[in-house]
């Protein structure tokens, strides 16, 4: 799998991208408009410092050799003709997700693997939207893939197992540790041990039992973890959780939705990657 095709180059996407070209894959980045795509130079310049600060064999020669490995498109035809495999890194909204696959099953060539980078989606859920559900899986990175490498790999009924299995041979390639889920599981391992995490955060800061500082200093010092949940929720990005509260059912959730947004989305506050999210960086 040497020609690889992202749909999407949001906050994760663009890691995607970026990790794949640094492990000398040939990557095609697609998203909807020119005018998206126009900001990825600034965020290449972003993820290279973030790899020269984080891992010390990220020479400027290596980065500059993985951005050139980088073609990006808004013609879907043009970004699947020569795919061996395409990571679906598009928003976190089932429709959104069943229709990108339609329209990808069109143009793709039929050797081509599908994967969904979805958080919370299940596969199956998906399959049915493609012309090859044998051929379609889950492939679901941690947020900072370059130092948080772990590629959960997760079938759905259909898949095949040797495809299965290369696209963990894939993970391993690119730098990830292959997570086998051996059995479908909303939000797959990780996710499944970190959102009632966040969640819990959310409601304490809604609710005004603690500020988001206080809530995070406890996380850390009573479990040693490197990271409280806000600051997870900065290296998420605020449109994730948005995305996922704004309609639920529960009130607290739909509050916490409404105050990111207007507190700190509508403000340009989008998470670490901007430099500015519950908290500044430089």
């Amino acid at each position: 799998m040497q020609q690889v095709t992202v749909l999407g180059t949001g906050v994760l996407g663009s890691q995607i991208i970026f990790q794949a070209a640094y492990k000398g894959k040939d990557v095609v980045a697609y998203d909807i408009s020119d005018d998206i795509l126009a900001k990825l130079p600034e965020r290449w310049e972003y993820l290279k410092k973030a790899y020269r600060q984080d891992l010390p064999d990220a020479t400027d020669a290596a980065l500059d050799a993985a951005v050139s490995r980088i073609r990006a498109t808004s013609d879907l035809k043009d970004a699947l003709k020569d795919a061996d495999i395409v990571i679906e890194a598009v928003p976190e909204r089932l429709d959104i997700k069943q229709s990108t696959w339609r329209k990808v099953s069109e143009a793709a060539p039929a050797k081509t693997v599908f994967c969904t980078n979805s958080s919370t989606l299940l596969p199956s859920k998906i399959a049915p939207f493609t012309d090859r559900p044998d051929r379609f899986l889950s492939l679901h990175f941690a947020n900072e893939i370059w130092k948080n490498n772990t590629g959960e790999v997760m079938a759905q009924p259909q898949t095949d197992p040797e495809v299965f299995e290369s696209v963990a041979k894939f993970a391993e390639e690119i730098g990830m540790v292959p997570i086998r889920v051996r059995k479908e599981q909303p939000g797959y391992v990780l996710n499944s041990l970190l959102v009632p995490l966040l969640g819990a955060a959310a409601d304490l800061w809604v609710r005004g039992v603690a500020s988001t500082e206080d809530i995070d200093k406890t996380w850390r010092i009573a479990t040693g973890a490197p990271l409280g949940p806000f600051q997870i929720y900065d290296v998420v990005g605020m449109m994730t959780p948005y995305m996922l509260n704004k309609d639920s059912s529960d009130p607290v959730s739909r509050e916490f939705a409404e105050r990111i947004k207007a507190e700190y989305i509508d403000k340009g506050r989008l998470g670490k990657g901007s430099g500015h999210g519950f908290y500044d960086y430089e």
